[in-house]
């Protein structure tokens, strides 16, 4: 199939059932390349500011005129996800793969993204103040008790800081085109609920609500291009759960045998199986670890450029103009309006409901703390000055 190149994008032919005129496909092309092999960068764009700068309909409409959006892209704009069990080395290795592939790193997220406000103050402290079902539920406590009550709303705060760290991985690559490399996605959060739900930690009613809720969310998404899996039997992953002695996982009532049997058969017989179809995959024994710069052979090696605009594989990736690629880009710059997607109406289970006066108590106290009565920088109490004249506002934080 012939095609016309320019910086990362090719124009390729395509023919419509009806038999009509070609359209013309734009697809981001060429193979991931190390550091070693990408020799001079080529002139690009400057990366746009989506940190603090909004993304405007006038923006948009200069991008589509300049082509903005797709000269930024080359060979390494690509979305790239490690996944694995507990303890596999996926933060190390991810860490290291995206600096050896000039791509940006994002750590696997936490509740601290949620509990920590903008101003370090650490929301936890204030559980003493709070009733019982309103009171904070992290990992820490998870690990410890994983049939509390607040078992649920846990695991349902994961999924949504999982999406709202793959909107920014999003927002960033079509913003600058750097690649991302995540440590986890959400796409595989569904095996921590499916684990959870086998071992009586999730109800059948939580599970329900959650694949609803997943149902009208990740339509929205663009599925990575490559996934790489750190694979490391059970056996393995207890060994090192011991050797790392992190507090809350010594003599952890949740991390049991049978659990985490079933986040390895759920790995690999289910999330390896659907999101192969969708991605590059690359499977590695990690029982003794790896070499990065072996991997990173195998990924040069791949050819994300060998599926027709038929194939699953990379259609998400392929457009037909730039006009689609902006359209695209404004999705992922407007995080307030998917992370709305959330706000999925189910009233039948009551671990993921809350009583009216309950969440008054919740309410009242949340946003008396330091830093909460206001958006960040506009709380004086917290040092922040130049109020009145401020334009700009923490555009991404929406949590």
């Amino acid at each position: 199939m012939s095609g016309v190149f320019r910086i990362g994008v090719r124009l390729v032919q395509g023919t419509s059932a009806l038999g009509a005129a070609p359209k013309p496909f734009l697809t981001a092309v060429r193979n991931i390349s190390g550091k070693t092999l990408r020799g001079s960068k080529l002139s690009k764009p400057k990366p746009f500011p989506y940190m603090e700068k909004e993304y405007t309909a006038w923006n948009a409409c200069i991008d589509v005129l300049t082509k903005n959006t797709t000269s930024r892209f080359d060979e390494n704009t690509k979305v790239v996800v490690v996944e694995g069990p507990i303890a596999a080395g996926k933060s190390a290795f991810a860490k290291e793969l995206a600096a050896e592939l000039e791509m940006k790193y994002f750590p696997e997220p936490t509740l601290d993204n949620y509990y920590i406000n903008p101003y370090g103050y650490d929301m936890r402290q204030l559980d003493p103040k709070l009733p019982p079902t309103m009171q904070s539920f992290d990992t820490a406590k998870f690990l410890q008790d994983p049939t509390h009550f607040n078992v649920a709303t846990f695991q349902m705060r994961m999924l949504v800081e999982r999406f709202s760290q793959y909107i920014d991985a999003l927002a960033h690559l079509f913003s600058t085109g750097e690649g991302v490399v995540l440590d986890r996605s959400v796409y595989s959060d569904f095996v921590f609920a499916e684990a959870m739900f086998r071992n009586g930690y999730l109800s059948k009613g939580a599970r329900s609500v959650y694949y609803d809720v997943v149902k009208n969310t990740f339509c929205d998404l663009m599925k990575p291009h490559l996934v790489i899996y750190l694979d490391v039997p059970v056996n393995v992953v207890k060994d090192r759960i011991k050797k790392r002695a992190h507090p809350n996982e010594v003599g952890s009532k949740a991390l049991t045998d049978q659990y985490l049997k079933d986040m390895e058969s759920i790995y690999k017989q289910q999330y390896l199986k659907d999101i192969g179809t969708h991605a590059e995959l690359l499977i590695y024994d990690w029982s003794d670890h790896g070499e990065t710069e072996v991997v990173v052979e195998d990924i040069e090696r791949i050819d994300f450029d060998r599926f027709d605009n038929d194939d699953p594989k990379m259609r998400d990736w392929v457009m037909e103009n730039e006009e689609d690629w902006t359209e695209a880009r404004c999705r992922y710059m407007d995080k307030p309006n998917l992370m709305n997607s959330f706000n999925v109406p189910r009233f039948d289970v009551p671990e993921l409901t809350v009583a009216p006066d309950d969440f008054k108590a919740w309410y009242d106290v949340w946003f008396s703390a330091p830093g909460m009565q206001y958006r960040k920088g506009y709380n004086a109490e917290c040092g922040d000055t130049g109020i009145l004249t401020k334009t700009k506002v923490d555009l991404r934080n929406t949590l």
